[in-house]
């Protein structure tokens, strides 16, 4: 007998959505793996019976209950989908909070929980504003870790003004630049010993000590300014 991969795999989540079951059956609350085969399991099977779509959507939020999942599991699987077999061929069903929330739920498992307060972001350093055109013809998003003088060359400000700072954002935020648009943002100084590496490869070192050749070769080489 040859299978085909798609074969393979509904062998695997049904292998899996028995083990499932059988964990269920036993009272052991079902992990996030085991979960998504029984409520994936289910859906195919439902599927291959001729229920329709929206009737596969329904019937996945009726399946588990979050007595029967670990804890943390019903915010893990906020959306899944499987591809199953209908008579007009195959479709993807996509389902969002299959599992409802507990009536009262608990820290869920890796969340993280801040302390009272707010810290400030940046705390004690200089900032700069600083006015930024975007003179291209499409957007541009610069990242908060971005050495700012070495952006796009399409974006007109004071790169000497800039030289040495990034964006006053948290890290893995940033801003964007439309064209044609002028913008005013918050720049705050690198922080540690400085040294910038990397980017346009126009500092690759300490912050003042390549500010001046750094300065230069933005010029030459046509920055917006």
């Amino acid at each position: 007998m040859h299978l085909t991969p798609t074969e393979m795999e509904r062998l695997t989540i049904f292998t899996a959505a028995e083990l499932a079951r059988r964990y269920r059956g036993l009272g052991i609350r079902l992990s996030h793996p085991e979960a998504v085969a029984l409520l994936a399991d289910e859906i195919l099977t439902a599927a291959r019976r001729g229920l329709d779509h929206p009737g596969l959507v329904s019937l996945a939020g009726t399946l588990l209950g979050p007595e029967e999942v670990e804890p943390g599991v019903p915010q893990m699987l906020r959306t899944f989908s499987v591809e199953v077999s209908m008579a007009e061929g195959t479709k993807l069903v996509t389902v969002f909070d299959p599992i409802p929330p507990a009536a009262e739920p608990g820290p869920a498992p890796g969340e993280i929980i801040p302390a009272e307060g707010e810290i400030e972001l940046n705390a004690g350093r200089p900032r700069r504003e600083i006015e930024v055109l975007n003179e291209g013809d499409r957007t541009i998003q610069v990242r908060a870790h971005a050495h700012f003088a070495e952006t796009n060359p399409a974006l007109k400000f004071d790169r000497a003004a800039a030289w040495g700072m990034r964006l006053d954002r948290p890290s893995g935020g940033g801003e964007r630049f439309d064209p044609g648009v002028a913008r005013t943002v918050t720049l705050v100084p690198f922080g540690g010993l400085r040294r910038i590496h990397g980017f346009a490869g126009l500092a690759e070192g300490g912050a003042e000590e390549t500010r001046a050749a750094g300065l230069r070769a933005l010029a030459e080489k046509g920055y917006g300014a």
